[in-house]
């Protein structure tokens, strides 16, 4: 039997933990023996989840740089605005590279990124999850198959989930541009990937962009709200209420996400999550935050051959990141709910049902996309474990050109204006 892939945890909060979990369920396969995260409290959990021995425990990455190279690949799940540093420096020693998506925020660290992995000749996974979702694969082997002819028109609509987004872009991490991301890259790089990828290789000539800030302003603040809502008189009646949010969910025994992000350093209880909305960011009235994303966005583009696609993205829906597609060809029309597949045949006039499901540990992952969280590490376990790297669906050349979509399309709203792709997607013009 093969050894098992070693790797290293650069970022051990919730994608840390969870990606790391696939040594819990295959240690033959992969272990964890490195950990570097500024946190004591996140360093300690998965320490001692997985033995991880003394002496490879650090506060900051640069320390693990500095070392002979004691693992086979690491794992960057650091906050958005900290991925180019360690997974440039980490690729150069050498360590095969998974990283959270985005995978920088802007389009000169990207390419960055990929120069450093193509030029130390180590796999670059880029964790643009949805394309290991079953459902989402089964898309493009059907594509690719001629199911629906010609790809003529593709629409793709992302819900956020209404209380998502009031955890993560308006009280959360990603919740301003300055310290994170614009919502584009930060949420929405999943799709326009996706998007990219359906186009089979089409060049993208033109996109343009729409979108705002809603609702969650001061200007919409209820009569009488106050700054926090364990001690606001209208709480009970507002959607957003952080007590409905995270105590109801603890009261309910549910202390997985998104009730594991507000006590990051203690285990999450009424206790410990009554202290962390009295004092910290997840207790912040949602009309007085320093939010300043885009609640809802469209992007519109134009490929190579008459391909046109539109994707739009919304916080205020029931459903949560339940991607919803409808592809248009010259023979059929596909459409997809995440719960299945159906192809509609012009020329027979019948609808057939595709289900790509696969049997995964019901525990792993996080949210909606914990199934594809599982392939995504499987694929890169393996493709570390043989040498392969023609098993990672989503490579480093790819991933780069639908970041640099995601780039022009936000140029696009920001500037309302037409922006026209150059030839090498490395530079762009607007009108």
């Amino acid at each position: 039997m093969p050894s098992p892939v070693h790797v290293i945890v650069v970022g051990a909060g919730n994608r840390g933990q969870t990606y790391a979990q696939f040594a819990t369920l295959h240690p033959h396969r992969m272990q964890v023996v490195g950990v570097a995260d500024p946190r004591a409290f996140a360093r300690q959990k998965l320490q001692e989840q997985h033995h991880i021995p003394e002496e490879n425990i650090y506060e900051d990455w640069r320390c693990i740089v500095e070392r002979e190279k004691f693992a086979d690949a690491a794992f960057i799940c650091t906050p958005d605005r900290l991925h180019k540093d360690p997974a440039v420096a980490l690729a150069k020693r050498g360590y095969h590279i998974l990283l959270e998506k985005p995978m920088a925020v802007t389009a000169e660290d990207c390419t960055e990124i990929v120069e450093a992995c193509i030029q130390s000749a180590v796999m670059l996974t880029v964790c643009h999850v949805l394309r290991y979702d079953p459902n989402i694969h089964k898309i493009k082997e059907l594509i690719d198959s001629g199911a629906i002819g010609d790809v003529i028109h593709i629409q793709h609509l992302e819900p956020v989930g209404f209380y998502h987004f009031a955890h993560s872009f308006v009280r959360g991490n990603w919740r301003n541009e300055d310290e994170s991301s614009f919502a584009l890259l930060a949420k929405s790089c999943h799709d326009l990937d996706l998007i990219h990828h359906w186009a089979g290789g089409r060049r993208c000539l033109k996109v343009s962009s729409f979108g705002s800030l809603s609702h969650f302003t001061k200007e919409n603040k209820p009569p009488r709200a106050t700054a926090r809502c364990l001690d606001c008189p209208v709480e009970g009646a507002c959607p957003y209420s952080a007590c409905k949010i995270y105590l109801d969910r603890v009261r309910q025994g549910c202390v997985g996400w998104p009730v594991s992000v507000v006590c990051s350093s203690s285990v999450p209880d009424i206790e410990s999550v009554t202290e962390a909305l009295r004092t910290g960011p997840y207790g912040r009235c949602v009309y007085q935050c320093d939010n300043d994303v885009c609640t809802n966005q469209v992007v519109n583009m134009e490929f190579e051959g008459g391909l046109t696609a539109a994707f739009s993205m919304v916080a205020f829906t029931e459903e949560m990141c339940k991607r919803k597609t409808t592809i248009y060809g010259s023979k059929g029309e596909l459409h997809s709910d995440r719960h299945g597949v159906r192809v509609f045949d012009f020329l027979t006039q019948r609808a057939t049902e595709h289900i790509g499901g696969s049997v995964v540990p019901g525990s792993f992952g996080m949210g909606s996309h914990g199934e594809a969280d599982y392939h995504l590490l499987d694929t890169f376990i393996s493709a570390v474990a043989s040498g392969d790297p023609s098993l990672i669906r989503s490579g480093p050349e790819e991933t780069l050109l639908s970041h640099r979509l995601v780039f022009e399309a936000e140029r696009a709203r920001r500037e309302n204006r037409v922006v026209f792709c150059s030839q090498d997607d490395r530079t762009s013009r607007t009108k």
